[in-house]
């Protein structure tokens, strides 16, 4: 496999390609991403980390507030330890319950002129849930008729399409920056992309040097996701397709939840009756015995006998019928109760 994905990736190389420059792969990812996404430009960060950070650290110079808002559950403040506010000084307003989307309403009750509202597109950690439309639409009005800008982490803008079936340029036209993972949808190796306006990036691009972001390797980041927006970007609806048909074979079944209930994205979370302790013994035993692993990683849950994990679905879950994933559900439980 690892020899397939190199063949791909040098097959988008032409012979005399210089690694950095005007030429160079890390450019054509950019003006790529740009046209995609039809923003003036994009700019290459060696992590997401550091690209959402310097995106709020730039609107928040712009406007001269210090205050973000975001779901609870945002990676900035869940993964990030602060980052935002040890490195840039920025202060953070949760909007809204954990386990639910944001709303206007939830945005309405901060008291404090925001410098950004970010946006979450899927909402990975709740399933993978996205606001409706018309929904999204007035929230980012709102917000920017108040003086802030909108912030879109599409770290899966390329998932939420296909629920929207809207161009991504209609998406990411409602913001005022776009953050795109190059390795979750993408499958690349690492890496993220900075899209907006030119005299946004000039900015972004100075902090990126600033922090240390200014890789002038990159050129096997950029091919890989070159290679994943060709190959895996056409086939999200496809994905998204099967997503929801293995949640809906899941609660059939019923020994397990799947929610959200269609799936919305090509992800969702299964909740299983039993406590984390016991499905994490019983799926190191799935893995040592058949090499099967259903999850990386559980999350728990306020009920101390109940625990979920993610499905989020690409190449590989396709290769497992919706009665597979049913029964390794099962197989999953049976052990766990043990």
């Amino acid at each position: 496999m690892p020899e397939v994905v190199l063949r791909q990736m040098l097959e988008r190389v032409e012979p005399g390609t210089p690694p950095d420059g005007p030429r160079g792969p890390v450019a054509r990812l950019e003006r790529r991403l740009a046209e995609m996404l039809g923003t003036q430009a994009a700019l290459f960060f060696p992590t997401g980390t550091m690209a959402q950070q310097v995106a709020l650290r730039v609107h928040a110079a712009r406007r001269g507030r210090e205050a973000f808002a975001a779901h609870p559950q945002t990676h900035l403040d869940v993964w990030e330890r602060r980052g935002y506010a040890i490195v840039h000084g920025l202060r953070f307003h949760p909007a809204g319950d954990r386990h639910e989307l944001m709303t206007a309403a939830d945005l309405a009750l901060i008291g404090e002129p925001l410098a950004a509202v970010v946006w979450e597109l899927p909402q990975r950690d709740i399933g993978g849930l996205l606001p409706e439309w018309h929904d999204l639409v007035a929230q980012v009005a709102e917000v920017r008729a108040g003086g802030a800008a909108a912030h879109l982490d599409g770290a899966r803008v390329f998932e939420a399409q296909a629920y929207y079936r809207r161009p991504l340029e209609e998406i990411a036209g409602l913001f005022d920056s776009v953050y795109v993972s190059l390795y979750k949808s993408l499958q690349g190796v690492r890496g993220a992309v900075l899209a907006g306006d030119v005299p946004m990036l000039r900015e972004a691009a100075t902090w990126r040097t600033r922090l240390g972001g200014n890789v002038h390797d990159a050129w096997p980041l950029a091919l890989a996701a070159l290679t994943g927006l060709d190959t895996l970007v056409p086939r999200m609806p496809e994905f998204r397709d099967h997503a929801v048909a293995l949640a809906a074979a899941i609660n059939a079944d019923g020994a397990a939840l799947a929610w959200p209930d269609p799936p919305q994205a090509p992800m969702f979370h299964v909740h299983l009756p039993a406590p984390r302790a016991a499905v994490e013994r019983a799926g190191a035993a799935m893995i040592a015995e058949h090499g099967t692993q259903l999850f990386p990683r559980l999350r728990t849950s306020p009920d101390p006998t109940r625990c979920a994990f993610e499905v989020s679905v690409g190449e590989n879950a396709m290769e497992f019928s919706p009665a597979e994933v049913v029964s390794l559900i099962r197989e999953l439980l049976d052990r766990a109760a043990r």
